[in-house]
């Protein structure tokens, strides 16, 4: 991997991780097509630069996360619970539907579906809706939610969202939830994966913890402004631009598939 390869994935990891549109779906893509998907720091590297992008969440929401508030941390915890019981339990499960590029594309097309309908189906909730959770038993749907995404492609971004606008949130309050939960949730699963992987490949060499922490750098940056502008855009123009968006995503995985373009997951 080189320092532009290196790049390349962290921005693509810092444009997808919070946006609904399935970050495997992507780096799928991006590291197939630079020929790397295969190499042994790859995965390693799409792992560890996720601490990047949730120092992103920490960073913009610092007063939500530095106030002492006992019902945030609480709802963030019932929320967290299930993924993290189902993902430990599910674990070879999950790895098997790892090996299937299809499952990634048909889950991308299935939810861009569901995304262009979802502005008419939760209406009532934008112009009634809460922009924070009332309640723990909606933490606990929410984190429900959180589990549909194990299933790749889905998206967890994707799935809490939804789960948000289930639970009365309007979008901005379903899309910020969804960010606050992704930093136990994949801090969790970001250090059980590098200790698997550290297991498996011992110490990172001086030239790869080069390249990580230029990742980590890149997709804090990229996730802080990703951010912000997904906020912006949701509150003004709604889902239908990352329904069509997962299903151009979807329908070209499954036709780089079929032209014999070898696409690996990592």
């Amino acid at each position: 991997m080189t320092t532009l390869q290196a790049i390349i994935l962290a921005i693509i990891e810092g444009i997808t991780e919070f946006l609904p549109v399935s970050s495997t779906g992507h780096m799928i893509i991006g590291s197939s097509l630079m020929g790397i998907a295969e190499q042994p720091l790859t995965k390693t590297f799409t792992v560890a630069i996720q601490f990047g992008a949730i120092l992103s969440v920490v960073m913009l929401y610092w007063k939500r996360f530095f106030n002492i508030n006992f019902q945030f941390y609480k709802r963030l915890l019932i929320a967290f619970i299930p993924a993290a019981i189902l993902g430990k339990l599910l674990n070879d499960y999950i790895d098997m539907l790892l090996e299937n590029v299809l499952v990634v594309a048909v889950m991308l097309l299935v939810g861009g579906v569901i995304f262009l309908l979802l502005d008419k189906w939760f209406a009532k909730a934008e112009e009634n809706g809460s922009d924070n959770l009332q309640s723990d038993k909606s933490a606990f749907l929410i984190g429900l939610f959180q589990c549909i995404a194990m299933i790749p492609g889905v998206s967890r971004s994707a799935a809490t969202i939804i789960g948000g606008l289930t639970q009365k949130l309007n979008k901005k309050g379903a899309a910020e939830f969804s960010f606050f939960l992704a930093v136990p949730t994949m801090f969790a699963a970001t250090v059980y994966k590098m200790y698997e992987l550290y297991k498996l490949e011992g110490a990172f060499s001086s030239e790869e913890i080069k390249l990580i922490a230029i990742g980590n750098i890149v997709a804090f940056i990229v996730a802080a402004i990703a951010i912000k502008s997904f906020i912006s855009y949701l509150t003004k123009h709604g889902f239908k631009i990352f329904g069509w968006y997962r299903i151009i995503v979807g329908a070209l995985i499954i036709i780089l598939y079929l032209a014999g373009i070898e696409l690996k997951m990592i």
